[in-house]
């Protein structure tokens, strides 16, 4: 089948970090490690597992991060290459494997990419205390080789789809995935809404654990899918106080208004006008930028995760205000974390989805997320600026990675363009 594949490699990394600063081609070319060509089909599913149809497979600012060797290098014992990228997968069942009880094939599905001890084929009594939980994002075995055995040698080190030797990701024809991680979508559920399911869990999984109090103002900061998802997660799961989102383009800040945001600014003089409006004053040190005391935001929430977006969330969180990490923050430098303790603000991290409790009901997160589009009819399709075919896989990374020029919100990658747009 053809597929995108990414090796991590030393010359690729010198390639990337050097070159890549001259042309893209050094970043998103095979010099940089990834390349489109013929891989292996993924075997006919064994039991409890079903082979899919990638309809539509959205590019991460993590991917990116990757192809770029510009993510932290920490989690790499958690991942196994050479390795078919793509974690935002929407899909249709081709077939399915012995016991496989709720999937059909041509049923559409969306996968959790989370690989769990479940599916890596850990005994019961071996099993993750996160696991347990149904919290597979934070699977504490995925450094170790599972027990079950695809083709010749045990399942790879990996906590992601995607990000695995053995089970492809989206970035390609056809992917393996077992029947715990799909979720049959609504015929309500448009195909540029299901390729979203994903990355709207990321944030429905922190709006359901670090939900905000009825009278706390919340500051979203990103423009990205992650950031305005949070923004309609907050509402759909009934958050009615204030959100200030900070966008940068105009068409980002539209998107955040329909989904749910009470106002809308941009990074700079109007952040800070948003800021001073809570009762903030500012002071100026001697060296430095100028600091705030008093009002702030009781909750922020980071969906870039980047050195100036931290430290801006540090500034603007109100004296024991929650700063809530969305985007993938890595190695942040010269990070000033005085206003950490000197506000006593509390820092919480989210990754990934889950089990989680709903109205009675304990749900997977992308289970709640299904629901919450069904029920707020929000137009997240929008969200989905480019569609790309496989081929042009270095156009789409190109438009993802420049957004200021592109105006991309999400990019998507698809080996059938008339399959995707037609559902």
């Amino acid at each position: 089948m053809r597929a995108i594949r990414f090796h991590v490699t030393v010359p690729g990394f010198v390639v990337a970090r050097s070159l890549g600063r001259v042309a893209e081609a050094f970043r998103f070319g095979p010099l940089g490690g990834v390349r489109l060509g013929e891989v292996r089909d993924p075997p006919s599913p064994p039991p409890g597992w079903a082979r899919l149809e990638v309809l539509g497979c959205g590019i991460c600012g993590s991917d990116l991060a990757n192809l770029e060797y510009s993510a932290s290098p920490i989690l790499e014992p958690f991942a196994s290459f050479p390795a078919v990228l793509g974690h935002e997968i929407l899909a249709r069942v081709e077939s399915v494997g012995r016991g496989v009880r709720n999937l059909a094939p041509g049923q559409r599905v969306a996968v959790d990419p989370m690989i769990s001890c479940r599916i890596r084929g850990v005994p019961d009594g071996d099993v993750c205390p996160s696991c347990r939980l149904g919290l597979p994002s934070t699977c504490e075995m995925a450094g170790e080789d599972g027990g079950h055995v695809f083709g010749d040698q045990p399942l790879g080190a990996g906590l992601v789809i995607g990000y695995h030797r053995d089970l492809p990701g989206g970035w390609g024809e056809r992917i393996l995935a077992h029947e715990s991680q799909l979720f049959a979508l609504d015929s309500g559920i448009t195909n540029r809404a299901g390729v979203l399911l994903e990355p709207l869990s990321v944030g429905m999984h922190a709006a359901l654990n670090a939900t905000p109090g009825p009278d706390e103002d919340v500051l979203v900061i990103g423009s990205g899918p992650i950031a305005l998802g949070t923004v309609w997660a907050l509402r759909a799961v009934g958050f009615r106080g204030t959100i200030v989102a900070q966008t940068k383009r105009a068409a980002e800040a539209e998107l955040a208004l329909t989904l749910g945001a009470t106002e809308v600014v941009s990074p700079g003089p109007t952040a800070r006008e948003a800021l001073v409006r809570t009762g903030a004053r500012a002071y100026l040190p001697i060296l430095g930028d100028e600091v705030f005391s008093g009002g702030g935001f009781p909750h922020v929430f980071d969906c870039v995760g980047s050195a100036s977006s931290f430290a801006q969330a540090l500034r603007f969180a109100a004296p024991r205000g929650r700063v809530v990490m969305l985007g993938c923050a890595g190695e942040l430098r010269r990070t000033d974390l005085t206003l950490l303790w000197a506000r006593e603000l509390e820092l919480r991290g989210f990754v990934g989805y889950g089990l989680e409790k709903w109205r009675g009901e304990e749900l997977h997160t992308f289970e709640v997320t299904q629901r919450l589009l069904l029920e707020t009819r929000a137009p997240v399709e929008r969200l989905v600026t480019h569609v790309f075919p496989l081929e042009q896989y270095r156009h789409a990374l190109s438009a993802a990675a420049n957004r200021d020029r592109s105006g991309d919100v999400k990019v998507v990658l698809t080996p059938d363009e008339a399959s995707f747009a037609a559902g």
